[in-house]
């Protein structure tokens, strides 16, 4: 299967898992996407990793759950469950910010200003 359809194919699935109580765990939707099991959770997922966050990319509103169980995504029902991922994820994103204004010496204040700067040059090129 080609890209295009294995995207398709975790779309098909999610349809089916609408909502943050219907997650589908990643090992089970790696299973159905690929129809083998998985045998590293890490190193054979990576690939419906990258595919998810492509479709993300795209526009899609997959959500996620995470626990030491397992986890897993599904397709986001209510503004409250992606506000609730959009907090997750900026956080994230702050933190590794925050530690690059560090090892950088310079406060994140600074650093994101230097960042904004760059976008702006970087947008300014393109158009």
């Amino acid at each position: 299967m080609n890209r295009d359809q294995l995207k398709a194919k975790v779309l098909g699935i999610l349809t089916r898992h609408v909502g943050r109580e219907k997650a589908i765990g990643m090992g089970e939707l790696y299973e159905r996407v690929y129809g083998k099991p998985w045998n590293h959770r890490i190193n054979d997922t990576r690939g419906l990793r990258y595919l998810i966050t492509e479709l993300r990319y795209e526009g899609y509103l997959i959500g996620e759950t995470r626990s030491r169980a397992g986890g897993g995504y599904y397709l986001a029902r209510s503004e409250s469950e992606l506000e609730e991922f959009f907090s997750r994820r900026t956080q994230e994103a702050l933190k590794k910010l925050k530690m690059v204004s560090c090892m950088k010496n310079l406060g994140l204040g600074e650093f994101l200003g230097q960042l904004s700067l760059e976008l702006r040059g970087a947008r300014d090129e393109a158009a």
